[in-house]
């Protein structure tokens, strides 16, 4: 009896030994194909997405990596990144919005009537563009909260009776041309960061990291919780910041990093940590992955669902009015064709599953770049628009099996 009794500790002991040895960049690998394996790919299946493309785009035309064409796709993307941002919200919590295509129309619409034709500043122009968005949402949620009305159809009822509202407000003319040389159009199509500054911006993630890094090791340790390796951190904010700077001396050998496409990137980071670092974060993850057991843990599920739909039809108007500085104008083509498709896509293609729970603001920023650089590569070979349309499906398609395989593998090794 005692020899059994000690064999257990033996065990322990053995393995204690084992995972002593495995420290630093070794048990930084060996934690991530440990991820890997029960299905939590994260970011993995769009990255190694885009290595491919790029790869293939750049053998087949060797302009397409040029400095100025990667500027100019940041440009492109920026509009509907932010927009597909505002999707990722509504996809965490398991619903959709059909309409962001023609609220980001509308609202570049509002935008062009008021400041052009009616005289108003500029800034109050955007917000009211911006409100807009947020009575839009609000009225979204009042229909699925109080009324039980799917967001299927909520939001696509919301698709004709807002494209109405913006051919109503551009009347016979049907577009309104934005001031060439104004603040919000150079902002759009010429503005990018100095150089110096930057080299500075992308220093910044990886201090970050490495500071939070080692207070989030810290605090486990305290605790006398198991805790992140200090090599592995290091090394991960060393990768980063060598990859940004990287990307900035790269790109500052033509244009730059345009100061619409930082913006994204900043609104990406505050999306990501109001969904990964705070109380209503938390709370939307556990709405999407099981709404009744969300509400018998004293979550408000009514208030969740308000502020996904309202920070979607906002984000839309954002995006819109982004889209009217890019072009200059406000048409009545604007957020129609496959603005819906691509901001819908983007999100779905960068991570965030269609079932609701998982997600990342991440998944915005990596899809849209996917789906810009297919655009851009098809449009530098000079193929026709039918062929990327079947091309940004097929991705999708793949995204959508990968996102289902790694559901069933994580609810196989017990991870939900």
């Amino acid at each position: 009896m005692n020899q059994d009794m000690k064999q257990p500790a033996v065990l322990l002991d053995r393995s204690d030994v084992r995972v002593s040895h495995e420290t630093g960049i070794a048990a930084t690998i060996r934690s991530s194909i440990d991820k890997v394996r029960s299905g939590d790919l994260g970011s993995l299946p769009v990255v190694v997405g885009l290595v491919i493309i790029w790869t293939v785009f750049g053998a087949l035309n060797p302009t397409f990596l040029s400095s100025n064409n990667l500027a100019n796709l940041l440009f492109d993307a920026s509009t509907v990144g932010i927009i597909s941002l505002g999707i990722v919200c509504v996809l965490m919590v398991g619903e959709i919005d059909l309409s962001v295509g023609s609220i980001s129309g509308f609202a570049s619409a509002m935008v062009g009537m008021l400041w052009v034709n009616e005289g108003w500043p500029v800034v109050l122009a955007i917000l009211a563009a911006l409100v807009f968005g947020g009575v839009i949402g609000t009225i979204y949620a009042l229909l699925f909260n109080r009324l039980g009305m799917p967001s299927f159809v909520s939001t696509l009822a919301g698709l004709l009776a807002v494209l109405g509202m913006q051919l109503y407000l551009l009347g016979a003319t049907g577009s309104i041309n934005l001031p060439y040389g104004s603040a919000i159009v150079n902002f759009g199509q010429l503005l990018v960061i100095p150089r110096p500054l930057a080299y500075l911006f992308a220093l910044i993630p990886g201090v970050v990291m490495l500071f939070s890094g080692f207070a989030v090791v810290r605090r486990r340790k305290q605790a006398n919780l198991s805790a992140p390796s200090a090599g592995g951190l290091v090394a991960k904010a060393v990768a980063i910041t060598v990859a940004l700077e990287f990307v900035a001396f790269y790109l500052n050998q033509d244009r730059g990093i345009p100061w619409m496409f930082a913006l994204f990137v900043v609104l990406v980071i505050l999306m990501d940590y109001a969904l990964t670092r705070t109380q209503w974060g938390r709370s939307m993850s556990a709405v999407g992955g099981n709404r009744e057991a969300a509400r018998r843990a004293g979550i408000n599920v009514r208030m969740i669902y308000t502020s996904a739909f309202v920070l979607c039809a906002m984000f839309a108007a954002l995006g819109g009015v982004l889209a009217a500085a890019r072009l200059a104008s406000a048409s009545q083509q604007a957020g129609t064709g496959d603005v819906n498709l691509n901001a819908i896509a983007a999100a779905v293609i960068g991570g965030t599953s269609l079932f609701g729970g998982r997600g990342n603001a991440y998944s915005a920023l990596l899809g849209i770049i996917v789906i810009q650089s297919i655009a851009s590569g098809l449009t530098m070979l000079d193929l026709s628009s039918a062929l990327r349309y079947m091309i940004t499906g097929a991705v999708l398609a793949i995204a959508v099996i990968v996102d289902s395989l790694a559901r069933r593998s994580r609810a196989s090794h017990g991870r939900g």
